[in-house]
């Protein structure tokens, strides 16, 4: 990759609003998921992306409160009820038809959206604790933040329904996989690392950027290291990349590249954003070096507290 590594030191200010969404940006993307699975599990039991209407609607009652700070905190606290709610929903569904409740497809479903609902646990036992303390610092083992980001890329590989799988070994990967290669260390060779725990949310997040852009196949190199007085974060895809010319435009809220307006995403467009915002949030540095069809990399530096 030719490219000029830019650094980012400002972007346009966001609304009240905007802030809220972009920091349950993982929610939607949840939310978009288990919507995703009803409608493919309506289709799979009767031909109909309306069959789990209720399911359905709540998924978008919830995405519609997202911009609303206090509401959107209701709904994270509720999460058991919620998906009793969308779990009768899914129960009765295939109860009214037992012919196909044991088919592959509709097992497959019912399993990603427990999966989903797993993950959708430890994200709202993360958001309700930085709500508490947003500045936080947390201690995290090195296999505990591995083992999170396996469970995120397990999930990754349900939703897609066979399409793709999601590696972290190079001699396991077939044409279709992604391999990851995800190396987490600290300076003094501690099995544990101190990190924002708000943070997590900007790895996923450009981690599922570096997938979703990258084709059938590709490579993604994530590094997350740990020294005296820094957390250095990078993440190197080898995907669409970016026009230069927009570069900066991208991290703005709810923009894209051009050349990726053809990519189905459950996001919203503001991962850039967000994860700008939370390195500026605690003090650090944000670059990206990016190319058109060779890819692009992202590189994060934030001071440790004293």
């Amino acid at each position: 990759m030719n490219a000029t590594e830019v650094e980012i030191v400002e972007i346009p200010e966001i609304t009240t609003g905007q802030d809220s969404l972009m920091d349950l940006h993982s929610v939607l993307n949840l939310l978009n998921v288990i919507h995703g699975e009803l409608t493919v599990l309506g289709f799979e039991l009767a031909d109909d992306s309306e069959l789990l209407s209720a399911g359905l609607t709540r998924c978008e009652d919830m995405k519609s409160d997202l911009m609303d700070p206090e509401a959107s905190l209701r709904h994270v606290e509720s999460l058991p009820e919620i998906k009793a709610a969308i779990d009768a929903v899914v129960t009765a569904a295939v109860s009214n038809y037992p012919e196909k409740a044991d088919s592959p497809s509709v097992q497959e479903s019912i399993g990603n959206i427990a999966a989903v609902f797993r993950i959708f646990e430890v994200r709202a036992r993360e958001i309700l604790a930085r709500k508490k303390e947003p500045g936080k610092w947390v201690e995290m083992s090195i296999i505990d933040i591995q083992a999170d980001f396996q469970a995120v890329f397990s999930a990754m590989e349900k939703h897609s329904h066979g399409r793709y799988r999601i590696l972290c070994n190079l001699a396991m990967q077939e044409p279709n996989d992604y391999f990851v290669d995800f190396a987490v260390q600290s300076e003094n060779g501690r099995s544990s690392v101190s990190v924002p725990l708000v943070f997590k949310d900007v790895m996923r997040d450009l981690i599922a950027n570096a997938r979703k852009y990258s084709p059938l196949g590709a490579s993604i190199i994530v590094g997350l290291y740990e020294t005296a007085d820094s957390l250095k974060f990078v993440v190197q895809d080898t995907g669409r990349g970016i026009p230069a010319s927009e570069i900066k435009r991208v991290f703005e809220y709810g923009q894209r590249g051009s050349n990726v307006e053809g990519v189905r995403t459950m996001g919203g467009g503001f991962g850039l954003t967000k994860a700008f915002y939370i390195t500026k949030q605690f003090g650090g540095r944000f670059w990206i070096k990016s190319e058109v069809d060779q890819g692009t990399r992202i590189r994060i530096e934030l001071p440790r507290p004293s």
